[in-house]
């Protein structure tokens, strides 16, 4: 890559993907109030879920050098509200982190030590993978350094290693001025695995409706059927945010994170012009801590 990111830069690119992430996850939450017709959305406000809140941490930890996961985990304990969607493993691991308990021990006695498999680290990452579009090897070493904070099972940090490199792709793209081949490029630098297995099989998937019925809608809240079909409808949808998160609510399943993952992406290559003004008033402001 060509060019060279100032931190007025990284800042502004990863505030520009969160702003696609939250309106995605906002959207997309309101499918489970009553179907949503992208055509004609809901009427504001539009309040978005733990993607966003996670994410939003995530936001207000970066700065140069490794990503510090100490102050991350700090923010998720303290800033953790249950009710915006936890599911119970969450809410039981951030109380722990919040009570004191080092985030290495709370995320291997997940699950009964296996660890989360789940698509929490992939639904927030997009932020920092546009932070780092200047560099795809840096992205996926932040973005695993990132997903280990709560998730210890390593399908678990390859979908967060997934998602940070598809956002640094993207926004390379943006600065570049070249869309990306997105799928081969995150392919290329995600862990082997069933994450990693879902990208291969999503390159050969022309069809969203197919893409979901193959490789999941993220109905199971993991990464391993969540993160392919998102990622899939990003390099499909690249240069349509609307059309992203279409195809996501049509889907079904885990709809605000398929959506949230997919804006995130697509934001980091549109840039905000992408995101609707409306939808972007629509939306609950984000924390003013952030």
């Amino acid at each position: 890559m060509s060019f060279t990111l100032f931190p007025g830069t990284r800042r502004g690119l990863a505030c520009e993907s969160l702003a696609g992430l939250s309106v995605g996850d906002a959207l997309g939450a309101q499918h489970f109030v009553a179907p949503v017709d992208v055509a004609e959305p809901p009427d504001g406000p539009w309040p978005w879920t733990d993607d966003t809140e996670q994410a939003c941490c995530l936001v207000a930890t970066l700065g140069e050098g490794d990503f510090d996961r100490d102050g991350f985990a700090e923010l998720l304990g303290r800033h953790h509200d249950p009710y915006r969607g936890y599911g119970p493993g969450a809410v039981v691991m951030l109380r722990q982190i919040r009570e004191g308990l080092p985030w290495p021990i709370a995320a291997a006695a997940a699950f009964d030590g296996q660890g989360s498999a789940g698509n929490g680290a992939a639904m927030r990452a997009a932020p920092l993978g546009a932070w780092h579009a200047d560099s795809l090897a840096h992205a996926a070493a932040q973005g695993a350094r990132a997903a280990e904070v709560t998730h210890a099972h390593p399908d678990g940090i390859a979908g967060g290693v997934a998602v940070c490199v598809a956002a640094a792709v993207a926004a390379a793209g943006r600065l570049d001025g070249q869309r990306p081949r997105l799928l081969a490029a995150v392919t290329a630098h995600t862990p082997a695995g069933r994450v990693h297995d879902g990208l291969v099989e999503a390159a050969g998937l022309r069809d969203a409706g197919q893409a979901a019925h193959v490789l999941g809608n993220g109905t199971r809240a993991m990464a391993q059927d969540t993160v392919p079909f998102a990622l899939w409808v990003a390099d499909h949808f690249l240069d349509d945010y609307p059309g992203a998160l279409a195809a996501c609510i049509a889907a079904g399943g885990d709809v605000d994170t398929t959506c949230a993952i997919a804006g995130g992406v697509v934001a980091a290559y549109t840039g905000p012009d992408g995101i609707p003004p409306d939808w972007l008033a629509a939306r609950e402001p984000l924390p003013s801590w952030v």
